[in-house]
């Protein structure tokens, strides 16, 4: 028997999860450096064994100490089984299934999907496929309110931006607004509840769906219930919505509640485990949408909230409004909570960590940078990877500029910083999910972290970065034009880590594109003949210029430069 393989699966997603009617999506963990070749071999359950049909499984690529094998297999019944059959380019072979790896199928046995429910496929809302999300922070947007808002659809529009999310516009008595004092009252400086069923009417009208912020794990110090327990204590009806230790209440110097953070005590945590407190923030979900016509939520320290809470969430909205998106926010990897159970998917942070090494910090080469790529993606579903909010920043980060101008590898990055972020934009704009920008990126504001990364929207052109503007306007353009861009899978084609180059594919059934990153001070050649020898000529989109691999002639990639090749 082969020594030290190691190989791992298991019946539960993302391993194993249906992607279709009758279609089951497999996913095998193999050690890295061993040159595997796998096969699935596949029936219905309650076939009699020596029945089962081969199937190769395709290398998707390395994650650091492990590569990514997949299979799609169809199943007319919907009761599957299957193990799978490892061999390396010497002959050697194993077979494994839930026994574990044997040289002996019998041994080995099988992996058992019972049944594939037509239920557990996620359906994600129709619309997702072709958005691009603009993330607006209402009080430093356009004149602070969703009147300034609703003047500013026609740009947005211009962009090619399908979606924006803005953070929360209930009534709160701070500037950022995540202190919720009334769940039912847009906040007065922002406007009227009219104010935002008219910038949803416009936002409507021109193709752009708006999603709302919603703040369950903790509400504001001013919320009506938590101000009855301040005045009441112990005799308060609504003690048990709070994550109380003692009574009296306690305030300062330090909260005896629980509280978002460490000790915020303006932001006292919601107790979500109490019938009642779900039962008030789902109709506040249902409020908005019926009220606003929102097309969706963001939803706050999702990873802090009962997922019990999400799954009855996710549940009762669906029901009523199956074309509602639901993007949780969890800062780190969301996997457990984008099972098809909770939320579409997630603001994906882990991705954007990748970027700002690759990219703004050149921390990290290319090979590095893929393998996270890899790594983050295997830990979700198809449908859930299609529906992340891909970010460079948000409200709660730096601004990506500016972490271009504050890394670099001992060149002038001041010069090269605008080149660096317009390739992470090119990588963003390329790649699966939902991009997302921080409003004023595509002009090139700058900030530190919060509260600097909040500043006024530029909006003086003579103060705009317009190159950059333009550059985000062709990407977002190229993307909804080729459908490849928006919906195909997503495959590596070569890393070059002494230049620093990387170049990967999009592909859906016979329709690929070629996306090269030259992420270097240095030009590089790349022969096309190397990404479809099958074709006779190439055509660069960025700039229109054909490339015909006939003729194997090379195609230089400027410093910082990239190509689209379809």
């Amino acid at each position: 028997m082969p020594s030290r393989w190691f190989l791992y699966h298991t019946v539960e997603d993302p391993f194993a999860y249906p992607v279709g009617p009758g279609t089951l999506k497999l996913r095998l963990f193999v050690q890295n450096g061993q040159q595997l070749s796998c096969t699935v071999i596949h029936s219905d359950r309650y076939d009699s064994p020596g029945s089962e049909i081969p199937l190769p499984m395709e290398r998707i690529g390395s994650a650091g100490g492990y590569e990514i094998h997949e299979a799609v297999l169809q199943t007319a019944t919907g009761k599957c089984r299957y193990l799978f059959h490892a061999e390396n380019p010497a002959g050697e072979y194993l077979w494994y299934g839930e026994r574990g790896l044997s040289e002996i199928r019998e041994h080995a046995g099988s992996f058992q999907y019972a049944y594939l429910h037509r239920s557990e496929a996620v359906k994600l809302p129709k619309w997702t496929s072709d958005t691009v999300v603009y993330q607006i922070y209402p009080s430093s947007f356009n004149g602070g309110t969703l009147k300034g808002v609703a003047d500013k659809i026609p740009y947005l529009q211009q962009l090619g931006i399908t979606a924006i999310y803005m953070t929360p516009v209930f009534e709160s008595p701070s500037e950022h607004k995540y202190n919720t004092s009334d769940y039912y009252k847009i906040d007065p400086g922002f406007g009227s509840t009219a104010d935002l069923k008219a910038l949803v009417d416009l936002a409507h009208s021109h193709g752009i769906k708006v999603l709302l912020d919603a703040v369950f794990n903790h509400a504001g110090d001013a919320f009506f219930a938590f101000k009855d327990v301040l005045e009441h204590g112990e005799n308060s009806r609504y003690k048990d919505w709070f994550v109380i230790r003692s009574f009296p209440l306690v305030q300062s110097p330090s909260p005896n509640y629980e509280t978002f953070g460490k000790a915020e005590a303006h932001m006292p945590k919601l107790n979500m485990e109490n019938p009642e407190v779900a039962d008030y923030m789902l109709e506040v979900s249902r409020h908005w949408v019926r009220e606003a016509g929102i097309d969706g939520w963001r939803l706050d320290v999702a990873n802090e909230v009962t997922p019990r809470f999400w799954t009855r969430f996710r549940r009762e909205l669906k029901e009523e409004f199956p074309e509602l998106l639901l993007i949780g926010e969890v800062m780190h990897a969301s996997g457990p909570w984008l099972r098809g159970d909770q939320f579409d998917g997630g603001m994906n942070y882990v991705l954007r960590d990748a970027v700002l090494e690759f990219f703004a910090e050149q921390s990290a080469g290319p090979v590095r940078f893929l393998e996270q790529v890899l790594h983050q993606e295997a830990f979700c579903n198809d449908q859930a990877n299609a529906a992340m909010f891909q970010l460079l920043g948000s409200h709660d980060t730096l601004r990506f500029l500016t972490a271009c101008r504050e890394g670099g590898r001992g060149w002038n990055h001041e010069n090269t910083a605008i080149q660096r972020m317009r390739l992470a934009v090119f990588f963003q704009m390329t790649y699966i999910g939902l991009p997302m920008i921080y409003y004023g990126d595509e002009v090139g504001m700058e900030g530190a972290t919060d509260p600097h990364c909040r500043k006024p929207m530029v909006w003086q052109e003579q103060h705009q970065n317009m190159e950059l503007h333009a550059w985000y306007t062709l990407l977002i353009s190229l993307r909804r034009q080729y459908e490849v861009l928006r919906t195909g899978a997503f495959r590596l084609w070569f890393t070059d880590e002494a230049r620093n180059v990387l170049g990967y594919i999009r592909r859906s059934g016979q329709d690929s594109m070629g996306l090269v990153i030259n992420n270097s001070p240095n030009s590089y050649q790349l022969e096309p003949d190397s990404f479809r020898p099958d074709l006779h000529e190439l055509t660069d989109l960025l700039t229109g210029a054909t490339v015909r691999s006939a003729e194997r002639l090379f195609v230089d990639v400027e410093p910082f430069g990239c190509l689209m090749l379809h």
